[in-house]
């Protein structure tokens, strides 16, 4: 027996065994022209599970062509279907388009097999993507027919995960979720191969976030870090749930543990997911946001930007609190034109109606608040309905009309309070309090701003905790400590003067300007005269 040969006996029993980094070492002991395609799938499975993606990928195209030139269609067609999963998950959808069509030629040339249900599997994600949720339906529901057929747990549970995804962006959320859990049903047995085992857990726990579902996606979360602690060390998926992770425990309220997790999946995964890693940049501004930390939030968003993530909603409120109204606005409306999935529009339009709100567009904020209502209305879920419910009882606020705001306000605390939300449920809490301020019940206002405060200062919130302050100071009390002469100099800078303008105004001089400025720049914690004129506004110093 050759060295090779036995260099290749090792390296197929560590494939068996699934000890990766074994196996990638012995298959590069043997000669390139050694390898079977099945050695060469098994190389890419190697490289794959110790993250080195690109040469995954590279050896499963060689298994492909060594398939191809053999004449062997069947698995030609199931090296090729899988190509174009691997391109389309990292978002590369011209190459998996590509592998997509050679799996498509191949499988007319054979029977019937699990390899047809792959390629409609893949093929119903491309319907999904492209907006085609009947056809992709269709497919899925095909795909888990034979996966059944032939019994292919890995075919059935990522169809079936499919189906319950696309049933989720029609609103049929109920649905939706009942065919994803039960698609969770295999891959709670171990029977999946772990690659798929990590797209659903993934793909899962981000769908649940996108519906504000805190407690599912915590539940699923726990279960992804306990299968991820099975894990050999050097794989991909750990990285790549810490994102999902992160999320769940900003969510939750645990914001030091939330950006210590974002902070290292970025660090993980910039190389290898750079989308992935720009989703936990995304974390990091939130949190950073959420802190009062404009200049933390604006550098990690714009890097989540570069990395491909998207920013929004976050960056439009980021703007809007630094006095960048039009953009705020533009960046909303751009991002509603462009996603048409319910639960992603929902969350872009509440962010719509505050934006709206803050420019004296009323009319844009009760539009999307329509469109809210409806899509609660459809969707019936709590997230939609607290969603839907905090816009409208916004819009009324804004009308003046504090008696009719009063009880979306409740029912949205109520909402926030179920989905275990504890920023989201406050700041309706406040809005509430500015409700029965409007009817006359300071007593009952006072009760909402204490327990919203309670909220904010355990969160660290000091934004909204120091707004909150305000709101019970009174309207006689000034923001943030300003002393009256710098609320001056405040309201005369959001009228567009310069500071020689101020200077004649107030019979003071132009350095003594420049100093109220720094100080009122600090206390009111901006950087630039756009954003103190938005703080003016914000706060009736205009």
């Amino acid at each position: 027996m050759t060295s090779g040969q036995d260099a290749l006996d090792l390296a197929r029993s560590a494939l068996q065994e699934r000890r990766w980094p074994d196996a990638y070492e012995a298959l590069h002991a043997v000669g390139p022209g050694d390898l079977t395609g099945p050695d060469l799938e098994g190389l890419a499975d190697a490289a794959w599970w110790t993250s080195r993606l690109p040469e995954s990928l590279d050896a499963r195209h060689r298994a492909y062509e060594v398939y191809a030139a053999a004449g062997d269609e069947r698995a030609a067609a199931g090296a090729s279907a899988r190509l174009a999963i691997e391109h389309f998950v990292r978002e590369e959808p011209a190459v998996g388009g590509g592998y997509l069509a050679r799996a498509q030629r191949h499988a007319k040339a054979i029977p019937e097999g699990p390899e047809q249900g792959f390629l409609a599997m893949v093929e119903a994600n491309v319907a999904r993507f492209s907006g085609d949720t009947e056809g992709a339906l269709v497919r899925a529901r095909e795909a888990v027919a034979i996966g059944q057929r032939y019994g292919v747990p890995d075919l059935v549970a990522m169809a079936l995960h499919t189906e319950g995804l696309t049933l989720l962006d029609t609103g049929e959320i109920s649905q939706g979720l009942a065919r994803m859990d039960e698609a969770m049903i295999d891959v709670l047995s171990g029977r999946l191969d772990p690659y798929f085992t990590g797209i659903i857990f993934c793909s899962l726990i981000a769908a649940c976030l996108e519906l504000n579902d805190v407690s599912r996606a915590g539940e699923w979360s726990d279960a992804a870090r306990t299968w991820c602690d099975t894990l050999q060390p050097g794989s991909p998926f750990p990285g790549m749930c810490r994102v999902n992770r992160a999320e769940v425990a900003r969510l939750r309220g645990s914001w030091a543990e939330a950006a210590a997790e974002a902070q290292l999946a970025s660090e993980e995964l910039e190389t290898l997911e750079p989308g992935l890693a720009g989703l936990a940049l995304v974390q990091i501004a939130e949190i950073a946001r959420r802190r009062g930390d404009q200049v933390g939030a604006d550098t990690a968003f714009a890097r989540a930007q570069e990395l491909g993530a998207d920013p929004q909603p976050g960056l439009a409120l980021l703007q809007l609190t630094q006095g960048k109204r039009n953009a705020a606005k533009t960046g909303l409306e751009v991002a509603l034109r462009n996603e048409a999935q319910s639960a992603r529009r929902a969350r872009l339009l509440l962010a719509q109606v505050e934006v709206s709100l803050a420019v004296r567009a009323p009319n844009e904020a009760k539009a999307a608040c329509e469109e809210l209502r409806a899509i609660a209305s459809a969707g019936d879920t709590t997230a939609f309905d607290a969603l839907a419910q905090t816009a409208d009882g916004a819009c009324r606020l804004a009308d003046g009309d504090g008696e009719g705001a009063l009880e979306p306000l409740r029912a949205a605390t109520a909402s926030w309070q179920a989905l275990k939300l504890p920023w989201e449920a406050a700041r309706s809490r406040v809005l509430a309090g500015q409700a029965l301020a409007a009817t006359g019940d300071e007593d009952g206002a006072d009760a909402e701003y204490r327990a919203a405060l309670v909220t904010f200062e355990q969160l660290g919130a000091e934004p909204d905790a120091m707004h909150v302050r305000q709101l019970m100071a009174g309207p006689e009390a000034l923001p943030r400590g300003l002393t009256p002469r710098e609320a001056e100099v405040l309201r005369l800078v959001a009228a567009g003067k310069t500071n020689r303008d101020i200077a004649v105004e107030l019979v003071i001089s132009e350095h003594t300007v420049g100093r109220h400025l720094q100080n009122l720049f600090a206390k009111v914690g901006v950087s630039s005269r756009a954003a103190a004129t938005a703080f003016a506004y914000e706060h009736d110093l205009a």
